[in-house]
């Protein structure tokens, strides 16, 4: 009897064991995580508040370089934790070992109620504006819109780690050459000659430099797959470094056809900036597109979003009892099925209110 009862202790102790985070990413999966975090709707809007801050092109896309160059930096220091301590936790990880538990609690709970949650919930109802613009469903389409998309993708990154990694290198390959085409297109254009703005006196390069970095915000979220990436000491690395590499080309070569196809002072003046270029070119199937590789971005930055926000939620339930129920990876679909569900109620209320 205590031989049967010792072997089915065993049995429960390997069960556990398993049922962890396990090395499933490759560098292409994590390269297509963080490009679909970082480049969201933000490209689509923050070129023109920087270009009101400039005073000629050269300034523009001087901006956007050191954007890249600072990112890079940042990710490096953060490529040099995430291969000392990979772990789910990333962010929370670290702060747990800097400064104990209290902190780091602190941080987790923001990130659940309100961080995460709330960007995951912005980014849907963007997708939900402009899919509205192709279908509208009733008076509250956007709405309905984003509660599906968050619905959806919640849903298919707890049937698993392989449908949620394959959905994110789809829309991420989607937007980069959707992003693409749109530089083709304005470069191919016609030079527009509309006044240049008359000095750089009236911006400021402080201002531009917050919207530039507001738009390579997200590259840090690399922390939190640091545990499921394969070989990680090479490819956390790698994976930013591609990363933040093709992000800033993207960046440069579409700000570079903005201004051949719109001219620094109409870029500068413009609400919508990809709209009005492709507008100004195609006419509004131009604008039509523009609105379906918009939602396109928002829906991969929001399936990123989900991806890596559950991992938090999982470590904090490692650690305090009371999320004790978000700490169970389930071992079948290879995902934190509880914290991805917890997470998805929150944007949800917040996209139905």
């Amino acid at each position: 009897m205590s031989r049967r009862k010792n072997f089915n202790l065993l049995d429960q102790t390997t069960s556990d064991e398993v049922a962890t985070p396990k090395p499933s990413l490759t560098l292409p999966d994590a390269v297509a995580l963080i490009v679909g975090i970082v480049i969201g709707a933000g490209i689509f809007e923050t070129p023109a508040l920087v270009a009101s801050q400039a005073g000629s092109d050269i300034a523009v896309l001087l901006f956007w370089l050191m954007g890249g160059v600072i990112s890079l930096v940042g990710a490096l220091c953060y490529a040099e934790l995430a291969t000392v301590y990979p772990d789910v936790g990333g962010v929370y990880y670290y702060l747990k070992r800097a400064f104990g538990r209290g902190v780091a609690f602190l941080f987790a709970w923001a990130r659940m109620t309100v961080v995460q949650t709330g960007s995951i919930a912005l980014l849907a109802f963007v997708f939900g504006d402009y899919i509205s613009q192709l279908w509208r469903l009733g008076t509250f389409s956007s709405s309905i819109y984003a509660a599906i998309a968050i619905a959806l993708l919640t849903a298919l990154n707890i049937v698993g780690l392989q449908q949620g990694k394959w959905t994110q290198n789809l829309l991420s390959v989607a937007k980069v050459l959707g992003l693409l085409l749109v530089v083709i297109i304005g470069l191919t254009a016609i030079p527009n000659s509309a006044t240049p703005v008359e000095s750089a006196s009236s911006g400021t390069w402080g201002l531009a430099m917050v919207f530039v970095l507001l738009s390579y915000g997200g590259w840090n979220e690399a922390a939190y797959i640091s545990a499921e990436i394969q070989d990680g000491r090479r490819n956390i690395v790698r994976s930013l470094m591609w990363s933040i590499g093709i992000i800033t080309a993207i960046y440069l070569l579409i700000n570079l056809a903005y201004l051949r196809g719109l001219g620094l002072a109409n870029m500068a003046q413009s609400e919508a900036v990809a709209a009005d270029l492709m507008r100004s070119l195609w006419g509004e199937p131009g604008a039509l597109f523009i609105s379906v590789l918009i939602a396109i971005a928002t829906l991969g930055a929001t399936n990123a979003t989900i991806f890596t926000g559950a991992r938090t939620n999982y470590a904090l339930g490692q650690d305090f009892s009371l999320f004790g129920f978000m700490g169970h990876w389930q071992q079948r679909p290879s995902s934190p099925t509880y914290a991805l569900f917890l997470q998805y109620k929150f944007p949800s209320l917040e996209s139905v209110a």
